[in-house]
């Protein structure tokens, strides 16, 4: 087993281990249907994803696996996000234990949809984009990237977590973490605003590339 190989599980079974915690330990139980449900439909595509970039796209993989972003304003988005994350899940789990909200079966499996078309969504940028990377960066080869999903708003994979995002709660059947949640829409904002004035100053060509794609994020809205 090669090192990637070994850095990828090892990251894809912590990631296992630290979700199931956060939801299933508030929870105080096991039987949870949603919860397994958001376990499967988050962790089984991230698991397929996975082996797609080892096999066809080792150099992704590495650089997805190793992002530490190095911009102090953007630092402060990701260390809020995290903080999203973590309230959203726990809270999603005290609710399966106090029963404080109760979403009807078809919201859920709805939102199961949605999440797996996110996941889709976001697979294709990924195949469209071979730059692409967690962090705020330019490589020295790097180009502009205008067609495709790309060619409908500037930030598509945005455009996918934000689908993906808004849905994990509903799928854990808690109206409460998906307010929390929504917070998710002025962080990523910021996070976009910052993002194109470095990529004005460091990409050539992105000036005229936001000229030529009007939209950010979600088409005729910004």
């Amino acid at each position: 087993m090669d090192n990637l190989l070994k850095e990828a599980l090892i990251k894809y079974i912590s990631g296992v281990i630290l979700i199931g915690l956060l939801l299933f330990v508030p929870a105080g139980t096991l039987k949870w249907n949603e919860g397994w449900l958001f376990m499967v439909v988050l962790f089984v595509p991230m698991f397929i994803a996975g082996l797609i970039m080892y096999f066809k796209a080792k150099d992704l993989l590495r650089s997805r696996l190793n992002a530490k972003e190095k911009q102090s304003e953007q630092k402060d988005v990701i260390s809020y996000s995290a903080l999203m994350f973590l309230a959203s899940f726990i809270l999603a789990g005290l609710n399966r234990r106090f029963g404080w909200s109760d979403l009807p079966k078809s919201v859920v499996t709805g939102a199961a949809v949605v999440f797996l078309f996110g996941y889709l969504l976001f697979g294709e940028v990924l195949r469209e984009n071979a730059y692409l990377s967690r962090t705020i960066e330019v490589r020295k080869d790097q180009k502009v990237v205008d067609s495709g999903l790309y060619g409908i708003v500037r930030h598509p994979m945005y455009s996918a977590t934000v689908l993906m995002f808004l849905s994990m709660p509903l799928i854990l059947n808690c109206i409460y973490s998906f307010v929390i949640m929504f917070t998710y829409i002025p962080l990523i904002i910021k996070r976009i605003r910052n993002e194109e004035v470095f990529l004005e100053k460091e990409l050539q060509g992105y000036s005229e590339y936001k000229k030529k794609v009007k939209y950010r994020l979600l088409p005729y809205i910004w």
